[in-house]
């Protein structure tokens, strides 16, 4: 498999994405922050069946990590991430800025924030977490110029967010959405599970267990109520060993504020996030209720 071009450079990259876009070429941009693994991979894929070219941004951005979290331990892994891009074919440019490409000013003081969306769930945990994402991936936007980005639906209010502010924004961009990938236990791809040992790593798929039971109770026991399914939910963690539970929420997905009940024909997201050791999971699953 041929190498991807790695660029460094904000002019390089958008030199090389209008060069495709001259050509008649699509360009579809898959933002990472690196440590790349299965989902990041499928993520590539679909990009390359989504345009004629992909480009993978790999940087870890300071500005969605708050006081205390593991912005500094965070892999960074660019020789292992090149080789897979190599490996697994699809990608045709990497681009791997330095901080000081995607803040050129220092202290950064222009940011993009969308209202209320951030509110609840990892917004409520993780205060400007949601700032920072808009923030960044609005910079990748205006660099790289891309036709579609394709994110992962594992992060599913980072999507919701990212959707509505392109949107707003005026962005010309396509965004694209894909499943969680899952190891064969159920437990979704995460950069973070390498953080996980053994005990934890075997407590872990109990999260997707949880939530997989609380789908079946709304598609087929046609539960309505929204504190029964996250208290059913909560119930089905407690007795997990080394399952310290951050948030259960169900939400609506047009600007992910909290439900009571859910609607027939509605759309709804139930999402969770927990603690096993020093690796904070997430996981989620999207609820299109029967009418």
């Amino acid at each position: 498999m041929p190498t991807p071009v790695l660029l460094s450079t904000a002019a390089q990259v958008r030199d090389w994405s209008r060069s495709v876009r001259r050509s008649g070429l699509r360009v579809a941009l898959v933002p990472t922050m690196g440590a790349l693994h299965e989902g990041h991979l499928a993520l590539v894929r679909e990009a390359r069946r989504t345009a004629d070219r992909v480009v993978v941004s790999i940087f870890v951005n300071p500005t969605q990590f708050g006081p205390g979290e593991d912005y500094d331990a965070y892999p960074r892994t660019l020789e292992a991430d090149l080789a897979a891009l190599t490996e697994n074919g699809g990608c045709d440019a990497v681009f791997a800025p330095s901080a000081s490409e995607i803040y050129p000013l220092g202290q950064n003081l222009a940011w993009v924030h969308v209202d209320r969306m951030g509110d609840y769930l990892c917004g409520a945990s993780r205060p400007g977490h949601f700032r920072g994402v808009t923030t960044v991936v609005s910079r990748l936007f205006a660099i790289v110029e891309p036709d579609a980005a394709v994110f992962g639906l594992k992060d599913a209010q980072q999507f919701f967010i990212l959707k509505r502010m392109t949107r707003e924004m005026g962005f010309p961009v396509d965004i694209v959405g894909l499943p969680a990938v899952r190891e064969a236990d159920g437990l979704a791809m995460s950069s973070r599970n390498r953080y996980l040992d053994a005990a934890q790593r075997e407590a872990a798929p109990a999260l997707f267990r949880a939530l997989s039971a609380a789908k079946e109770r709304v598609l087929k026991e046609g539960e309505r109520n929204a504190g029964l399914l996250v208290g059913g939910v909560t119930q089905d963690l407690e007795g997990v060993p080394e399952c310290r539970i951050d948030y259960i929420q169900l939400v609506d997905t047009t600007d992910l504020q909290p439900v009571s009940d859910l609607h027939p024909g509605g759309q709804v997201l139930l999402a969770l996030a927990a603690w096993f050791g020093r690796a904070r999971l997430i996981d989620n699953v999207i609820l299109d209720v029967p009418a």
